[in-house]
C-alpha cells in the first residue's frame, strides 16, 4: 500500500516544522507539502492531490473554519483533521469545524511541553487518526462487512431502564443525529461516553443541549439521574454509576485510562451493566478503535441489548465493527434510524423493535 500523502496547513513555522518531522519518520506516512495559510491550501491541493489534510484553526486571512467550508464545498470526501489548542476558543472552534465536516480533530502540544514531549503528543495524538481515516488502520475480518442487520428476540420481554452510548471519530455529528429525535419525555436516562479532552465534553454537551429536547449536560459526581436527562462523560474522567437508596447517581474517577481513554466506554457500560443487569440499551457509536467492545459483552451477559451504527453511515467502523466482529451486536442501523428504533424499543418493553414494526397495522 503506498504512503498517505498528507499536506500540512498551519501558519506557525514551528508547528509546521514538528508535524513534517514526527508524521515524515512513520513510513507510512508522507507529507507531500505544507502551506502557511488558507489560500496557498487551496492551491496545493489540486497540485498536490492530499490524501489527508492537517489544517490549523487559527490563522490569518481566512481561518480554518472559512478554509474548511472552501474544501468541503470543492472536496467534498477528503479527510480534513483540525489542529487546534487546548483552549475554550479552541474547543468552540474545533466543535464548529466538526458540524462543517471535519473528519476529527488533535490538539496541539502545551506550551509547556518540551520539544520531545512535543513530538510524542503529535506522535500519539495525530498519527493514528490519520492512518484510520486514510485507510491505513486496522481492517476488519471481511466476513463482519457482509453481516446482514440481525433480528434480536434474546431480550425481547426485558423493560429498558437507561441507554447508554459510547462513541469517538465522528460522535459529535453521530450524536447530534441521535439526540433530537428522542424526545423530552423518554421515560428513561441517558448517560454518553464521547472520547473528548477537558472543557471540550461541557462544550459538547451544551452544543447538544440547544436543539436536543432531552436536556443535556457534562456529568456530575453525584447527580441523580432522571427520565428525559443525558449526561456526558466529562473529559479526563471515567463516568460510572451507583445506586444510593432508591435513586442512581454518577460518579466520577481518574483510574488509569482504559484503551488509551479517559472517559473510556467500557468503563462506563460495565458499571450500568452492574447497576441495571439486563435493563440496559448500549449503543455503540462511529469511532476509532475497540473501546466499547468488552463493556458491550458485559452487557449482553447479564441480559441488555446492544445496537450499533452500520458501517456505511460511520466515519470510522472501528467501534461498532469491533462489536459486530466479535458477535456481541443485536442490532444494526444506520444513523438515521437509530434515535427512532432507540425510541421504539425503550416504549415497547415487551416487543424488540423489529418486531414493533412487524407488529404495526399496515395502512390503507
Amino acid at each position: 500500500m503506498p504512503p498517505i500523502r498528507v499536506l500540512i496547513v498551519d501558519d506557525s513555522v514551528v508547528v509546521r516544522k514538528v508535524l513534517s518531522d514526527v508524521l515524515g519518520a512513520d513510513p507510512e506516512l508522507q507529507v507531500v507539502g505544507s502551506a502557511a495559510s488558507g489560500y496557498l491550501a487551496l492551491a496545493k491541493i489540486p497540485q498536490l492531490n492530499p490524501d489527508l489534510i492537517t489544517l490549523d484553526i487559527e490563522m490569518p486571512g481566512i481561518d480554518g473554519l472559512q478554509t474548511l467550508k472552501q474544501i468541503r464545498q470543492l472536496y467534498p470526501k477528503l479527510p480534513v483533521i483540525m489542529f487546534s489548542t487546548l483552549t475554550e476558543r479552541g474547543a468552540s472552534a474545533t466543535l464548529e469545524a466538526l458540524s462543517l465536516g471535519a473528519s476529527d480533530y488533535a490538539t496541539k502540544p502545551s506550551n509547556s511541553d518540551s520539544s520531545i514531549g512535543a513530538r510524542e503528543h503529535v506522535r500519539v495524538e495525530l498519527i493514528p487518526k490519520i492512518k484510520s481515516l486514510a485507510g491505513a488502520g486496522t481492517v476488519l475480518p471481511a466476513r463482519s462487512l457482509a453481516r446482514p442487520p440481525l433480528i434480536s428476540s434474546r431480550s425481547a420481554h426485558k423493560n429498558i431502564d437507561i441507554v447508554a452510548i459510547g462513541t469517538s471519530t465522528g460522535g459529535p455529528n453521530a450524536l447530534a443525529a441521535v439526540l433530537p429525535v428522542i424526545p423530552a419525555d423518554l421515560p428513561v436516562p441517558v448517560v454518553i461516553v464521547q472520547h473528548m479532552p477537558p472543557l471540550f465534553t461541557r462544550l459538547l454537551a451544551e452544543r447538544l443541549d440547544t436543539f436536543s429536547p432531552l436536556k443535556v449536560r457534562e456529568g456530575q459526581a453525584g447527580q441523580k439521574l432522571e427520565p428525559g436527562q443525558a449526561w456526558i462523560a466529562p473529559g479526563g474522567y471515567h463516568m460510572t454509576l451507583a445506586r444510593k437508596g432508591t435513586d442512581v447517581v454518577l460518579a466520577l474517577n481518574e483510574d488509569p485510562p482504559e484503551n488509551s481513554c479517559r472517559p473510556a466506554v467500557d468503563v462506563l457500560f460495565r458499571s450500568v451493566a452492574e447497576v441495571y443487569g439486563p435493563n440496559v440499551l448500549g449503543i455503540v457509536l462511529t469511532g476509532m478503535g475497540a473501546d466499547g467492545l468488552r463493556g458491550a459483552q458485559r452487557i449482553r451477559e447479564v441480559g441488555g441489548e446492544i445496537f450499533v451504527q452500520d458501517e456505511a453511515s460511520s466515519v470510522v467502523w472501528g467501534m461498532p465493527g469491533a462489536v459486530v466482529t466479535a458477535g456481541q451486536a443485536d442490532q444494526i442501523y444506520p444513523l438515521d434510524k437509530i434515535g427512532g428504533e432507540v425510541v421504539r424499543r425503550v416504549n415497547s418493553p415487551g416487543l424488540s423493535a423489529a418486531a414493533v414494526l412487524r407488529a404495526a397495522p399496515a395502512r390503507a
